[in-house]
């Protein structure tokens, strides 16, 4: 499905440079066919040196270079982008978007092409172990939906959707999800440091415990709610720690974090539209 095609990435931050890595080792597409775009010529030469694909500090000609077009810029960057590389792309180019609450129809319209696919991966992408949701105009057909799934996968696990609402829940969910657990997990260690461990031993014991949670977790496809009762013993220590958790509002405090993200999400892409 990529055997013809040539990739162009406007913009070679963090979540560019993951997507060039995971298909160069997957051998989706050859480094003599990926250009990517970036204003700092000390950048160009890294990226070069480091895939071997072609770089340059110019977005028109790398746009276009390729028939797939990924647009990779903070969102801040769109209105300046967009009008720089209309006239570069061809009508049937197929564009992928990561740029965070810019909705397809904006792009679309700002771009002049109807192949729009939004898509929202998240920081662990750059490990490849990203969760990428995407979804697609309906001027995307059966091929560009197959060439965007293996690009996009190259980050890691995608999953479509045809709703293009479910981005920004997404976005609330899994996007911003990894800073969840970052802060949980520093709330752990320094708890840790609290009763007494060195700084080193405490986050060693946090990242194993919660590597082999999310282990069990996978492996045995139970419920989140019987994998804790199995481990919460009546008047136990797990159930005078789970009752603080309850008792402090764990559960609604997160729940209105996610809200507030996604809320947030919804109102990026309503000022993008104006």
């Amino acid at each position: 499905m990529l055997r013809n095609a040539t990739l162009s990435l406007i913009g070679a931050g963090a979540m560019g440079e993951a997507m060039i890595r995971g298909i160069l080792t997957q051998h989706l597409i050859e480094a003599d066919d990926i250009t990517v775009s970036t204003p700092r010529a000390e950048r160009v030469q890294e990226l070069r040196g480091r895939y071997g694909i072609n770089a340059v500090t110019d977005n028109c000609q790398a746009a276009r270079a390729g028939n797939i077009v990924v647009l990779a810029v903070k969102p801040q960057t769109v209105p300046k982008v967009m009008p720089e590389i209309r006239e570069a792309l061809a009508p049937d180019d197929l564009v992928i978007s990561i740029v965070a609450g810019m909705p397809s129809r904006v792009l679309a319209r700002g771009l002049g092409v109807p192949k729009v696919v939004r898509a929202m991966p998240n920081t662990p992408a750059q490990v490849g172990h990203g969760m990428t949701v995407w979804t697609a105009t309906p001027a995307v057909d059966e091929t560009g939906l197959r060439q965007a799934q293996a690009i996009l996968g190259a980050l890691g696990k995608e999953l479509y959707v045809a709703d293009e609402g479910d981005l920004d829940r997404a976005t609330a969910l899994s996007g911003t999800g990894p800073s969840y657990i970052f802060l949980f997990m520093e709330a752990l260690i320094d708890a840790g440091v609290h009763l007494g461990f060195s700084r080193r031993v405490s986050q060693e014991l946090v990242y194993q415990t919660l590597e082999g949670a999310l282990a069990i977790a996978r492996e045995t496809g139970a419920h989140p709610v019987e994998l804790r009762n199995r481990v919460t013993s009546p008047g136990g220590t797990t159930a005078e720690a789970l009752y603080q958790l309850e008792k402090g509002g764990l559960r609604t405090v997160m729940s209105k974090a996610i809200w507030a993200a996604y809320q947030r999400s919804v109102s990026l892409g309503e000022l993008a539209d104006e």
